[in-house]
C-alpha cells in the first residue's frame, strides 16, 4: 500500500484521474481487483496534492459506470449461462442465480442494493443485461448506487488527514456496513414480496 500510494501521489492530476477511472472500470471486468483500496489511496494522493474530491468523484464515476455498461452489453449479447461456463471463478453460478431471482423478485432496487455487495457486485451488470433490464434503468440504478459509494470513499479520503492506515480500516468498515444495509434490505423486500405473494395464492 505504501508504494501505492508512493507511486499515486508522483502522478499529476489528470493521470491520477486517468489512473483512477481505469481502475473503478476494470472493478466490473476483473472482480478480484481490489479497486476500491487503489481509489481510496488514489483519492488520498489527491487530497494531499492537487487533486480535488470532485475530480476524483468524476472520473471513478466515469469509469465505474462505463465499465458496468460495457459488462452489461456483453451479458446482453452472449447471456449469463455463456459467462458462468466460461468464467465460473469471475461469474460463480450460485452468486449469478441470486442476482436473477433478486432482478425478477424486485426489480431496479435489487439492481441498485446489489452494487453495495463485494461478492456479487461485478456479477450485477451482465447478469442486468442477460435478464433484458432496460438499458436506462439498468444505467440509473447502477449510477446511483455508484455515486454514492464513491462518495462516501472520496469524503473519508479528504477527511483522512495524513493516515493513510485509518482511511484504509475507515473504507473497509463503511463497505461492510453499507454491505449490511444493503442485504437487510433485500432480506426485508424478499419477504415484503413473499407474503403478498402468499396472499394472493390465498
Amino acid at each position: 500500500m505504501t508504494a501505492l500510494l508512493a507511486w499515486l501521489g508522483t502522478l499529476p492530476a489528470p493521470w491520477l484521474y486517468l489512473t483512477l477511472a481505469v481502475a473503478a472500470c476494470l472493478e466490473n471486468v476483473v472482480p478480484p481487483l481490489p479497486a476500491d483500496t487503489v481509489i481510496a489511496v488514489g483519492a488520498f494522493a489527491a487530497a494531499q496534492g492537487t487533486g480535488s474530491a470532485l475530480g476524483v468523484w468524476t472520473a471513478t464515476m466515469v469509469g465505474n459506470v462505463g465499465g458496468a455498461l460495457a459488462m452489461y452489453a456483453l451479458g446482453r449479447r452472449v447471456g449469463v449461462d455463456w459467462l458462468v461456463r466460461r468464467a465460473p471463478r469471475l461469474f460463480p453460478a450460485r452468486a449469478a442465480a441470486r442476482v436473477r431471482e433478486a432482478f425478477a423478485q424486485r426489480g431496479l432496487w435489487a439492481l441498485a442494493l446489489s452494487r453495495f455487495l463485494p461478492a456479487v457486485r461485478a456479477v450485477v451488470p451482465p447478469v442486468a443485461g442477460a435478464v433484458g433490464v432496460p438499458v436506462w434503468s439498468a444505467a440509473i440504478a447502477m449510477t446511483v448506487a455508484s455515486a454514492a459509494w464513491y462518495a462516501v470513499v472520496c469524503a473519508l479520503a479528504f477527511r483522512a488527514g495524513t493516515n493513510a492506515e485509518a482511511l484504509l480500516a475507515a473504507v473497509a468498515r463503511q463497505q461492510r456496513v453499507l454491505g449490511g444495509v444493503a442485504v437487510g434490505l433485500l432480506v426485508v423486500a424478499g419477504a415484503v414480496w413473499w407474503r403478498r405473494r402468499g396472499r394472493t395464492r390465498d
